[in-house]
C-alpha cells in the first residue's frame, strides 16, 4: 500500500471555495475530467448537512500494452461522496475508483475546512491509499503501486493548480453579480 497526503491554504474564504468546487469541471488543467453526474442528494433539515453522490467519469491515459493485458479502455470511473456541514465549514468529499478495483484500488479522502487563524482563508488536506489487489503477483503489486501513486501526485498538483484558476473566475463572477445587484 502506498500513502500520499498533502495540505494547501487557499487564499479564499470556505464559503468561496466549498461553493467554487462543484465547478471545478470542466477546467483546463483536467481535461481527463469527462462528465460529473450528480446520482444522489440529501439535506438534513435539522443540521444543515448536504450530503451528495456524484458518478466522475474520466478518461485516463493508460498505456495501451496495460489496457491490452487488463482488457480495460481508458474510460473509468469513480464514486464520490461529499458531505458539507455549513455550520463546522467543512466539506468532505470521499472517492474511490470503481473501474478495475479488484486490480487496484484508490481511496481519497479531501477536506476543505475555514482556517483556524485566518477565517479568510481555506485550509485544504488531501490524503490518499493506493494499494494494488491481492490477484497481483507481489512484485507486479509495488511496480503498480509506484506507478500509480507517481500519477496521483502529478494529478493533483494539476487538480490544484486548476481548482485555483477556478477560484479566480469564480471571484470574478461573483464581483460581477455584485455590482449588477448593485445598479439594480
Amino acid at each position: 500500500m502506498k500513502w500520499f497526503k498533502t495540505t494547501h491554504v487557499f487564499n479564499y474564504e470556505w464559503n468561496l471555495v466549498s461553493a467554487a468546487q462543484w465547478q471545478k469541471y470542466p477546467n483546463e488543467s483536467c481535461p481527463h475530467v469527462a462528465h460529473v453526474d450528480v446520482l444522489n442528494r440529501t439535506i438534513d433539515p435539522e443540521t444543515g448537512i448536504l450530503t451528495t453522490e456524484r458518478l466522475i467519469t474520466v478518461n485516463q491515459n493508460i498505456p495501451t500494452l496495460i489496457k491490452k493485458i487488463l482488457g480495460s479502455s481508458s474510460i473509468q470511473y469513480v464514486r464520490e461522496i461529499s458531505v458539507i456541514d455549513p455550520k463546522k465549514k467543512t466539506f468532505t468529499m470521499h472517492s474511490i475508483n470503481l473501474t478495475l478495483c479488484h486490480l487496484l484500488t484508490c481511496n481519497e479522502t479531501i477536506i476543505y475546512q475555514e482556517h483556524t487563524e485566518d477565517n479568510t482563508k481555506t485550509k485544504f488536506s488531501q490524503e490518499a491509499t493506493i494499494s494494488a489487489g491481492s490477484g497481483l503477483m507481489s512484485g507486479w503489486s509495488n511496480v503498480l503501486e509506484e506507478f500509480s501513486i507517481r500519477r496521483f501526485k502529478q494529478n493533483a498538483d494539476v487538480g490544484r493548480i486548476g481548482f485555483n484558476k477556478v477560484l479566480e473566475r469564480f471571484v470574478v463572477m461573483a464581483e460581477e453579480a455584485q455590482q449588477k445587484q448593485k445598479q439594480i
